[in-house]
């Protein structure tokens, strides 16, 4: 599919070298001797294209990562692939143990798309557990989004993953670095006749799992374990039809990261001395873990017939969250250990279409279903209390809370891509969509998108979409506050109402305009007027972020991004400036103070992820087989509250880190072709607080990781 400069906002990040490296793939093909490779190759390419076409972006903003992006970074392959997504405009950084983003500051509502199929969310946050190795596009869609797309809408991540080649082939590598860093990874790929194949699979293990809560360069108790795979199969049974199998795995054992020289808050036979504000356990021993499961199966049929083009896909997905506390640390330093456990199973279908009716027209419709169940095990013990809310007693005991609940998603949308005249392009179309879990929630959703091509190179879009975003299931678990009536876990707030579904009215503005062939510059402004704004929290030592709404909420900004690229050389600068805030907090009381409900109820607060300047930037260079790059990320802070201020009043401080990094390629050696690298992150050593534990739904302090440097190699065969 050629996609038109009035059909998308240019792309941002080094598209150039991405259609570069496709042309180099054909001309490849085309002097393989092979006329069923070849044929294979032509196949493939066109059901791509189809699939991709199935997915309209009229109107939209969209900013492309390529693989030439991607190898710049400074752990490559290697990098998260939250971290990748730190590089667009609009997206703002939070804790990347648990791989959090904000985009155009939402918490989380991020949509994940591979080959065309939209994945189930899991506990564990899928930014964290997709492997940027298999990455070979991402398309990172914003704005006011065409019909197609709901549930989570404040960014469309679009994965279009490698495939076999029609050479057999793979690639090994390991990178090393600081903190005990240890990475191995490998990657297998070709094409057997009518078969395709892709497998990939990494392994992590280093001692910085998540953020510091000192500005220490090493952590205490901070080791990591995680392991990924992920396998992408097809069989071309004609010229026009494939049958693909996905699948994915990511599992993660952490360690909780100590903060040693803390004064217990409650006795504990035989362990604690309260009075002297002193324990047997010092904090710095504290044995917390966590382990996290994800792991998702895909099987699709796309099929072309003439002007007609489908994707039907059953997909199932599985992912569990434990959280181990230490039976005797979290009681004497919180008053609570709870053993988590939670787990969420999802299967369901997913059936996309597209029809060109006529020159004018290209009609898109569609539908989805998902059913999951959710599992919350907790084995919590706690201290009694009397009337006043002093501890009553030394021994602890212990309240089993278990709950399940199985919900229900549906959505159906329709919708028409209008060409009106060679420079304007209509999109219209209808959703909608229907929840049936904690609550029994359904909304209809109008959208509407304009792109103007206004002359050679300039380009101008405009769009109003509604949306319903229903609140994260596996996260929306409903405690059963009653229990803990009289004990240390008893909130101060004994109501807890049920997290309900955001509706937000959201409009969105654009213009790109290309100076010249190496320079592009876009500008995007937006507004969205929410109600029942959903955001999230950690309330408790697990790494479990718990929803909640506000009553009402608006989000603004502007983001500012240009690209340059020459030969041998290019760059790229973004900068975003935005607000969001909400009053009134309608759910999830239990889990805020009175004092704070009652000043939220009647003045709008910042939101806790807001940051009002995020600027990125980065640049590159290249002589022979040797290329040299850097990028920079500068946040304003996120939001904090100060001593006696009203909630997140403050700001923390503004940081700036600087990453570099350095390979050199060998090619055609006697074991293949390799990569050598180098790289330093955070080149400056810059000490910056992601969180200072202080804010609306903020858990510990989190510090961003310190100067660290990273050596790998890899060879391709």
């Amino acid at each position: 599919m050629h996609r038109t400069p009035q059909l998308r906002t240019m792309p941002l990040l080094l598209a150039a070298a991405f259609y570069t490296h496709h042309a180099s793939a054909a001309e490849n093909a085309a002097t393989d001797g092979s006329p069923m490779m070849q044929q294979v190759e032509v196949t493939a390419a066109h059901l791509k294209s189809a699939r991709i076409d199935l997915s309209p972006n009229v109107g939209t903003t969209v900013y492309s990562i390529d693989r030439h992006m991607i190898e710049q970074l400074g752990q490559g392959d290697n990098t998260p692939f939250n971290e990748v997504l730190l590089r667009l405009p609009g997206v703002s950084q939070d804790s990347k143990g648990s791989g959090s983003i904000h985009v155009r500051d939402d918490h989380a509502n991020v949509q994940y798309r591979v080959n065309g199929v939209q994945l189930p969310e899991s506990i564990t946050g899928f930014g964290q557990s997709i492997d940027t190795r298999f990455v070979q596009q991402t398309d990172f869609i914003t704005g006011a989004l065409p019909a197609q797309f709901g549930l989570r809408t404040s960014g469309i991540v679009d994965i279009q993953t490698k495939e076999g080649t029609v050479k057999t082939g793979g690639r090994i590598g390991v990178l090393v670095g600081s903190h005990d860093y240890v990475a191995p990874s490998a990657e297998f790929f070709g094409t057997q006749g009518a078969f395709n194949y892709y497998l990939s699979g990494s392994y992590l293990s280093n001692a910085l799992g998540i953020e510091n809560p000192l500005p220490t360069r090493s952590a205490l108790h901070d080791r990591t374990k995680q392991s990924k795979s992920f396998g992408a199969l097809s069989w071309f049974l004609d010229d026009q039809t494939r049958l693909g199998l996905m699948f994915g795995t990511y599992n993660g054992r952490f360690q909780i990261p100590n903060n040693p020289d803390q004064a217990p808050a409650f006795s504990l036979t035989g362990q604690s001395d309260a009075a002297a504000g002193t324990s047997k356990l010092p904090s710095a021993q504290l044995d917390e873990r966590q382990r996290e499961t994800n792991r998702f199966l895909v099987l699709s049929l796309q099929k072309s017939v003439g002007d007609l083009n489908y994707q039907v896909s059953a997909f199932h997905q599985y992912s569990e969250l434990h959280y181990t506390p230490d039976a005797l640390g979290d009681l004497i330093y919180n008053g609570v250990a709870s053993d988590t456990l939670r787990s969420n199973s999802a299967s369901g279908a997913q059936f996309d279409a597209s029809y060109k009716l006529t020159d004018s027209h290209t009609v898109r419709a569609g539908l989805a279903y998902s059913r999951q169940t959710t599992h919350s095990d907790n084995a919590v013990a706690v201290f009694n209390t009397d009337d006043s809310g002093a501890q009553a007693g030394t021994d602890p005991r212990t309240i089993i809370d278990n709950s399940s609940k199985t919900g229900k998603l549906s959505s159906f949308y329709l919708q028409d891509e209008w060409r009106i005249a060679a420079p304007l392009t209509l999109n219209y179309g209808l959703r909608f969509d229907k929840v049936s879990a904690y609550v029994d929630e359904q909304q209809w959703s109008p959208r509407v998108n304009l792109a103007y091509q206004l002359a050679k190179g300039t380009a101008l879009h405009a769009g109003y979409s509604r949306y319903f975003t229903p609140p994260p299931q596996e996260l929306a678990v409903q405690s059963s506050i009653d229990k803990y009536a009289g004990t240390s876990n008893a909130p101060q707030v004994p109501v807890s109402d049920n997290v309900k579904a955001e509706r937000t009215n959201y409009y969105d503005i654009g213009l790109s305009h290309q100076f010249s062939e190496e320079l592009t510059v876009t500008a995007d402004a937006y507004y969205k007027k929410i109600r029942n704004m959903l955001d999230e929290g950690q309330f408790g030592q697990a790494l479990i972020l718990s929803p909640f709404n506000y009553e009402r909420g608006y989000a603004k900004g502007l983001e500012l991004s240009a690209v340059y690229n020459r030969a041998n050389w290019g760059g790229f600068l973004n900068l975003t400036t935005q607000q969001a805030k909400g009053q009134n907090i309608i759910s999830g009381q239990s889990l805020f103070g009175p004092d704070e409900l009652a000043y939220i109820a009647n003045h709008y607060i910042y939101v806790d992820h807001d940051q009002t300047y995020t600027v990125s930037g980065g640049a590159h260079y290249h002589w022979g087989d040797t290329k040299l790059s850097g990028d920079f990320l500068y946040g304003s802070g996120l939001r904090k509250t100060p001593d006696g201020a009203a909630p997140n009043s403050g700001t923390l401080p503004h940081y700036t880190t600087v990453n570099l990094s350095l390979t050199h390629d060998w090619k055609n050696t006697a074991v293949g072709n390799i990569e050598g690298r180098l790289a330093l992150v955070n080149a400056f050593d810059k000490s910056y607080l992601l969180r200072d534990g202080s804010g609306v739904g903020v858990g510990a302090p989190q510090y961003g990781a310190r100067r660290t440097l990273y050596a790998g190699i890899s060879v391709g065969f």
